[in-house]
């Protein structure tokens, strides 16, 4: 991997490694605004999935963009966005959302980014995990966040690249390969398993479905709708749960998978600072819901900060206006 070579400093090199989870990724944004304001910068930024892009708009200096954009999102947007193909493997073929961040000016080499940036992603074929640390920014999103079901794989160099979530769901490892010395993880996956099939897709509900799978389902080939359930139940039958549909199999079984493979890589390669926003109700696909994940993100980072602090040491105190005055 080729990066820039990087100045000897005093104190610990800061890197922060921003997991998979979807919608629930917004948190990223708000984590990252709590952590700077209080004078915590990351040198080094490793993001899987959601957070390879959240990631990459802050090393570009974008965030704000990315926060205001967030925000403004509506489920049309998002419809928009989801730009249903059903080919190559996937429901979505990814064009619009590189699209996005072109306009979002995420298209610069990696090289060139104001701060250290690596992005994960799965090769289809062995199953390896794969580190973007030069190329396109935009290129090293797209395949981090080829979601299994639903973004369709992306062709890099001759190989087919899968969601990086399926190997390292939240890049510890990474940031230490950069050359973190104290790493902040971000598990957007925690207390996921065990929700109601009903629940999983998201709780803004439209005939007994989350809206946004609603208008999803809406712009999809005759074909295709037949295998999801069009019409919720006259009456809901009180002695079992709704039989779950595609969308909700497809969330809960991503939901598992991350959870247990978050856990695994977490016991192996600890971080100096975990952070877990609390999520579970933000669903797969619920973008929409930006300011409550971005809220959520803020709070965790702020609870945390006393302990980072402490963890940091007297160069952290230095940076951090309000820790001086207390």
């Amino acid at each position: 991997m080729s990066l820039p070579r990087m100045e000897p400093r005093i104190g610990p090199r800061i890197g922060i490694a921003l997991g998979s989870g979807s919608a629930r990724g917004w948190a990223h944004i708000g984590i990252l605004e709590a952590l700077s304001e209080a004078g915590i910068e990351p040198e080094i930024v490793c993001g899987t999935s959601i957070g390879a892009l959240v990631g990459a708009a802050y090393a570009g200096n974008r965030l704000e963009e990315l926060h205001q954009w967030g925000e403004a999102l509506t489920w049309r947007e998002i419809v928009r966005l989801l730009d249903l193909r059903l080919r190559r493997g996937g429901l979505i073929d990814g064009r619009a959302i590189i699209a996005f961040m072109h306009r979002l000016r995420l298209d610069m080499p990696i090289e060139t980014l104001p701060k250290r940036y690596a992005a994960v992603a799965t090769d289809l074929a062995t199953g390896k995990e794969v580190v973007f640390g030069k190329g396109p920014v935009d290129a090293a999103i797209r395949a981090s966040i080829a979601l299994p079901g639903i973004f369709s794989p992306v062709l890099v160099e001759g190989r087919w690249m899968l969601d990086g979530g399926l190997v390292n769901p939240v890049p510890v490892s990474v940031c230490r390969a950069l050359g973190a010395d104290f790493v902040i993880a971000v598990n957007l996956n925690s207390q996921l398993v065990g929700r109601r099939f009903t629940e999983v897709a998201g709780t803004r509900r439209r005939n007994g479905r989350p809206e946004i799978l609603d208008r999803l389902i809406e712009t999809m080939p005759a074909a295709f709708r037949q295998q999801a359930p069009l019409e919720a139940p006259a009456e809901p039958k009180p002695v079992r749960s709704p039989d779950p549909g595609y969308f909700d199999v497809l969330a809960n079984s991503i939901n598992i998978m991350q959870e247990q493979i978050t856990n695994l890589r977490l016991a192996a390669e600890t971080p100096e600072m975990l952070l877990s926003p609390q999520l579970r109700d933000i669903g797969l696909l619920e973008f929409n819901r930006a300011e409550e994940a971005i809220a959520e993100g803020r709070a965790t980072a702020e609870r945390a900060l006393p302990d980072l602090r402490r963890k940091l040491g007297l160069q952290a105190k230095a940076a951090d206006p309000a820790a001086r005055n207390e």
